[in-house]
């Protein structure tokens, strides 16, 4: 009973956003064109790490529609209260230094880009110098692993999981077989 609650209120809620025009997932809120079956909208702005092959060196992008905006170019933009003294973090060749400065920075940057690429903001839109250093289209580029992983961890390694997957394929008297202890299951790279 409570979760059907918990989904109408979020159900309500979501009618609500839609009602009102910044939430609209509406694909004219960016200057930047974007075809209406994007997987990058103005609302989805994934994170990720690419090179050029006028410019190799791997540096931190963000897909909207089908191009990329190279944040490294940009960073200067980024001036609020996180963000505005850690600019440098989209130089980096990887998200690391990114991913490490939490969730109010992380907020923060999207706010900035949804600020930046809205269609009633002038500072991308109308400085064409700036957005011929800044966009690339998606299929002039090359995508690098976004991140460095040091240290790698089986899913395995909870007894939990592997319970629960053991479940799944030899049922619930055989879950855990008895050489799970022994398993090495944690590598330190």
């Amino acid at each position: 009973m409570a979760a059907v609650s918990i989904w109408k209120k979020l159900l309500t809620l979501l009618l609500t956003l839609e009602s009102i025009p910044e939430y609209n997932c509406n694909f004219k809120m960016s200057f930047v064109k974007i075809d209406e079956k994007s997987d990058f909208s103005y609302h989805n702005l994934p994170y990720g790490v690419f090179s050029t092959p006028d410019n190799p060196r791997h540096r931190i992008g963000v897909a909207i529609g089908d191009q990329i905006l190279d944040l490294s170019v940009i960073k200067s933009l980024f001036r609020g209260p996180v963000l505005s003294n850690q600019q440098d973090v989209f130089d980096q060749p990887t998200l690391n230094a990114f991913m490490g400065l939490g969730y109010d920075a992380w907020r923060e940057t999207r706010r900035s880009l949804q600020q930046l690429l809205s269609a009633n903001e002038t500072t991308l839109r109308d400085d064409v110098s700036l957005r011929s250093r800044a966009f690339f289209h998606q299929s002039s580029a090359m995508m690098h692993l976004p991140a460095e992983i040091g240290d790698y961890t089986d899913f395995y390694s909870s007894r939990d999981h592997a319970t629960n997957v053991g479940i799944m394929f030899r049922g619930k008297e055989n879950a855990l077989m008895p050489n799970w202890y022994d398993m090495t299951t944690n590598i330190d790279l």
